[in-house]
């Protein structure tokens, strides 16, 4: 159950906007979970099943989740949970449009290489930022925006560096050059998701079989190629519907599909939301007029 929850309300909508709060049980997770918002969640002690876009793994204590709206997961437990999580809407901050200073897209957010985990050595910077944080809620005084995403930034860069540090300790295989060959589907997914579409298109463009390319990806991110390529596209796609006024018949042009409700079909397929309804909750900034969140305590 929740304690010590500190919640933040957008005072135009009644949505939540910013919230932090302890757990000593299961109860909250023990249900498919599925928010308009980020959560982050830092597990102290315990272990559990988690199962996140169709893929499950087992966690132990000591690691950081880190999930993107209206991504679904549940957690399953092995032993008792303790914790904090951390929830955020986009319009309280939005990760995108601060990409160049924290760097959190692709990262600790929609990675679609890596699971949306990782193992936390030493807690303590991030529980004072924590700490810091559920202060500075209970103060409610002037600037209280400001001095929130302050601290929030400093949290998604320890968490970004702590992730980026542990992947430039993995020791690469110099036996044989897979590495490479994923290196460089990766950089082709990314140059060419728009307008290709098809595992074959990849395999052709590195010159290898499809079948030897599907065995590579699924031995190193235990994924197929097109969950690949499809979570590169559905990212863009809620980029778009959060950051553009774009229709969603432009947005489905941009992604290489020419029927607009074949594309709405395929990201409800995949997000269990539509784009319209993601634009609504999520997207395309409600609050773009004003310079921040008008903000009320729970």
């Amino acid at each position: 159950m929740e304690k010590n929850s500190a919640t933040l309300l957008n005072s135009q909508n009644g949505e939540l906007a910013f919230r932090i709060f302890s757990f000593h049980d299961n109860s909250y997770f023990d249900h498919l979970q599925r928010h308009n918002y980020y959560s982050i969640i830092l597990i102290l002690e315990g272990s559990a099943e988690l199962k996140v876009d169709f893929f499950s793994y087992m966690i132990e204590s000591r690691v950081l989740l880190c999930l993107s709206p209206y991504q679904p997961y549940l957690l399953t437990t092995e032993k008792a949970l303790n914790g904090i999580v951390l929830n955020f809407h986009p319009d309280f901050f939005c990760t995108y449009k601060h990409h160049n200073e924290i760097e959190t897209e692709g990262t600790l957010f929609n990675n679609i290489y890596r699971p949306p985990f990782f193992p936390v050595n030493d807690e303590r910077p991030l529980l004072d930022l924590l700490t810091k944080m559920r202060e500075e809620i209970e103060l409610f005084k002037t600037g209280q925006h400001e001095i929130l995403v302050s601290y929030l930034k400093i949290f998604l860069i320890n968490a970004h560096r702590t992730k980026m540090g542990q992947e430039e300790l993995v020791v690469v295989d110099n036996k044989n050059n897979d590495p490479l060959v994923l290196q460089k589907l990766m950089n082709s997914i990314e140059q060419f998701y728009r307008s290709k579409h098809s595992p074959a298109n990849y395999a052709e463009l590195l010159n290898i079989t499809p079948n030897a390319l599907a065995k590579m990806v699924r031995a190193y991110f235990n994924k197929t190629i097109t969950d690949l390529i499809t979570q590169r596209i559905i990212i863009e796609a809620k980029r778009e519907l959060y950051l553009t006024p774009k229709s969603i018949k432009e947005i489905a042009y941009l992604l290489g599909y020419s029927d607009e409700y074949y594309f709405s079909r395929f990201f409800k397929n995949h997000t269990n939301v539509s784009p319209q309804l993601y634009r609504e909750t999520v997207g395309f900034s409600k609050q773009e007029n004003q310079s921040e969140v008008l903000l009320q305590k729970s």
